[in-house]
């Protein structure tokens, strides 16, 4: 199973929707995406280190301990309500539902996508990829 399967199906298990696994596949394809399909847990990764005082949140994702968890309200911080709004319309649910269902879903596609360090060591570990965030506020 791929990462974007198994987040569609923790998402639809959380949300209790009866959308089938290709729509919310694509629903996250589209929020999670580069834009031509593909999904860039990179970018993302990039986003919530730029969010502030998250990047500690994303290090235990990205690392082999536990997952911290991550708020509906950060989530809307990180995309933006109008996207969430977007993807949450596409799930036939509400933008708040939405925002929760991916709080508790992105911890796990993340930790699953991190295992064996493949997306943090790309990024050049857990310092490189908060000072690559760092330097866009610059």
């Amino acid at each position: 199973m791929d990462l974007m399967e198994l987040g569609a199906q923790l998402l639809s298990d959380k949300l209790g929707t009866q959308v089938d696994q290709g729509s919310i596949v694509a629903a996250l394809t589209g929020l999670l995406g580069d834009g031509q399909g593909n999904v860039d847990l990179g970018a993302l990764a990039g986003k919530i280190a730029s969010s502030g005082q998250l990047g500690d949140i994303l290090g235990s994702w990205l690392g082999d301990g536990a997952n911290a968890a991550i708020s509906a309200e950060d989530i809307l911080g990180i995309f933006g309500e109008g996207d969430v709004a977007d993807f949450a319309s596409k799930l036939g649910t509400s933008t708040g539902n939405a925002a929760g269902g991916l709080a508790d879903v992105l911890p796990q596609i993340m930790d699953k996508a991190s295992s064996g360090g493949n997306i943090l060591e790309s990024l050049g570990g857990a310092e490189g990829l908060l000072g690559a965030a760092k330097s866009l506020f610059k």
